[in-house]
């Protein structure tokens, strides 16, 4: 104990007395210490390091899924676009077949027109019917009922329209020789009265004739009335 007391002594005086052996001993404690910080220094650097690589590793993972949904999205717009396509041509086929059976239908009724003078009203009638069937392939019926009001002519009477039924819906047609405005004014009253009577609404007003004036034309089309003819 006298030897380590001895010693303490000592290196207590050169402490206080030898400025060199007091820094170089303050070196000492100061590295040790230092050190000691780099290790807990590395350790946190090391964790920081294993967070950077997991946060990559799911970054790349989020770009891999990010690509994969991209290219199920492209493989469903690209599927959505042929989609568009062959629609849009279906359509352009339905318009110009369209096109031709009505282009077909003013002929016909130019034709008949012109044998007018020589047919009755009821052979003409049945010879548009006929053109209908045929080229627009809808069954057309003859419907009948009286108007106990008068609301079509002003006074109570037998009122009579052809119907033709096509995909659901319900088609009122009126064939007559020549349409004015008061022919286009009686068919709204008696697509009125069909409505009334059966409870069913007409999804298409049509009118078929060899002749329309001018005036009617407008008339109709103002009013939701669709005219085929020739003049």
């Amino acid at each position: 104990m006298a030897a380590k007391d001895r010693l303490k002594s000592r290196i207590l005086r050169m402490l206080k007395e030898d400025e060199e052996f007091r820094y170089a001993v303050a070196g000492l404690i100061g590295l040790e210490e230092i050190l000691k910080r780099l290790d807990r220094h590395e350790d946190e650097v090391r964790r920081i390091w294993q967070e950077i690589e997991k946060l990559r590793e799911d970054m790349v993972k989020l770009r891999e899924d990010m690509m994969k949904m991209f290219e199920k999205h492209e493989d469903r717009f690209a599927r959505i676009e042929q989609e568009l396509v062959r629609l849009r041509e279906d359509m352009m086929r339905g318009f110009e077949l369209m096109d031709k059976r009505i282009t077909r239908l003013e002929n016909l009724i130019s034709a008949l027109g012109a044998r007018w003078g020589i047919m009755s009203e009821d052979a003409f009638r049945e010879g548009l019917r006929g053109i209908l069937e045929k080229e627009f392939g809808v069954k057309v019926e003859r419907w009948v009922t009286r108007d106990e009001e008068g609301l079509v002519y002003g006074f109570s009477g037998v009122i009579e329209v052809d119907i033709a039924i096509k995909d659901g819906k319900t088609m009122l047609i009126e064939i007559s020789s020549s349409v004015d405005k008061s022919k286009v004014a009686a068919f709204l009253r008696k697509a009125q009265l069909y409505e009334r009577k059966t409870g069913i609404k007409p999804d298409r007003l049509v009118m078929v004739t060899p002749y329309a004036e001018e005036a009617a034309i407008k008339a109709a089309r103002e009013m939701g009335v669709e005219i085929y003819t020739t003049a």
